[in-house]
C-alpha cells in the first residue's frame, strides 16, 4: 500500500509551483502585456487628434489584461475571461498525451499536465480576487484540486524545514524557458509557454497520488479518451469540464477568503 502523502509534502511541491506561476501571470495581468495601448499610441502618432482618440478608445475597450475595459470588469468577470481564454490554451496542451489513447492515460503525464493547467488557472483567478501571497494560493490549490485543508502557517512556509533559497531556485528552474524567450524575443512565445507548462507538470510529480483527485471530465470523456487518436478530443473535453469545476470551487473558496476590499462584486 502506498504511503500517504502528508500536508507538508504537498506544500513543499506547491510553493515553488505557485512562485513559478505568479510572476508570469502578474506581468500578463498588470502591465499591458499585449502592448495594445502602447502600440495604439505609436501607430496613430500622425492621425488627427479627434480620430486618434476614438481609435485608441476602440483598442483599449477590448477586454484583455492591461486595458481600461479590463480594469472596469469585476473580479468574477475577469476570472471568467481567464477560464475561457487561458483555459482553452492549457486544456489543449494538456490533451496532447491523449493522442496515445489508453497507453498515455496509464501514465502520470495526463494528471501532471492537467493539475499544472488547473493550478495555473487558479493562480490567475486568485490574483483577480486580490489574493497574491504564496501561502494562500497554496491553500486554494490544495483545497480545490485535492480537497485538503492546509494549515495557514504551514502553507506560508513558517516551519523549521522550510528552505527559502531552495524553493526560489526550484521556481526559477520551472520558468527558465520563459525567461530565455523574453530575453530573445522580448516576450514569452507560445512554444516557451507550452514547455513551461510541461515543466510545471513535472514539478508536481512528487505528489502523483494527489493528482488523481483533481476535477476531471465525466465517464463519456474518459471513455472517449481511451481511444487512439480521437482520445485527444475526449481528453480536451474532459479537461475543459474539469476547469469549469475548478473555477466554480475557486469562486466559492475565494469569496470566503479573499480580502474584503478586492472580493468580486
Amino acid at each position: 500500500m502506498a504511503e500517504a502523502i502528508s500536508d507538508r509534502q504537498v506544500v513543499a511541491v506547491l510553493r515553488p509551483f505557485v512562485r513559478a506561476c505568479g510572476p508570469m501571470l502578474d506581468a500578463l495581468r498588470e502591465s499591458d502585456p499585449f502592448g495594445l495601448q502602447a502600440r495604439a499610441a505609436d501607430d496613430l502618432a500622425g492621425v488627427e487628434s479627434g480620430l486618434k482618440a476614438k481609435l485608441i478608445h476602440g483598442v483599449t475597450s477590448v477586454k484583455v489584461p492591461g486595458t481600461a475595459a479590463w480594469a472596469r470588469m469585476t473580479g468574477y468577470d475577469r476570472s471568467s475571461w481567464w477560464m475561457n481564454r487561458v483555459g482553452r490554451f492549457t486544456a489543449l496542451l494538456t490533451s496532447i498525451p491523449g493522442l496515445g489513447g489508453a497507453l498515455a492515460d496509464r501514465l502520470p503525464v495526463q494528471d501532471a499536465l492537467g493539475a499544472a493547467s488547473q493550478g495555473l488557472l487558479l493562480c490567475a483567478i486568485a490574483g483577480e480576487y486580490g489574493v497574491t501571497d504564496v501561502g494562500t494560493r497554496v491553500r486554494l490549490i490544495a483545497w480545490v484540486l485535492f480537497e485538503r485543508e492546509i494549515d495557514a502557517d504551514l502553507a506560508a512556509g513558517r516551519h523549521a524545514e522550510h528552505d527559502e533559497a531552495a524553493e526560489a531556485n526550484e521556481a526559477a528552474k520551472l520558468t527558465e524557458e520563459l525567461r530565455e524567450s523574453e530575453k530573445k524575443h522580448g516576450k514569452a512565445t507560445v512554444k516557451a509557454a507550452g514547455r513551461t507548462l510541461w515543466r510545471l507538470g513535472r514539478g508536481l510529480l512528487g505528489i502523483t497520488g494527489e493528482l488523481e483527485k483533481r476535477p476531471r471530465g465525466n465517464l463519456f470523456h474518459r471513455a472517449l479518451g481511451m481511444l487512439p487518436v480521437v482520445g485527444a478530443a475526449g481528453d480536451y473535453l474532459g479537461e475543459r469540464s474539469g476547469l469549469r469545476v475548478v473555477w466554480k470551487r475557486a469562486h466559492g473558496w475565494l469569496t470566503e477568503h479573499a480580502p474584503p476590499a478586492t472580493a468580486p462584486r
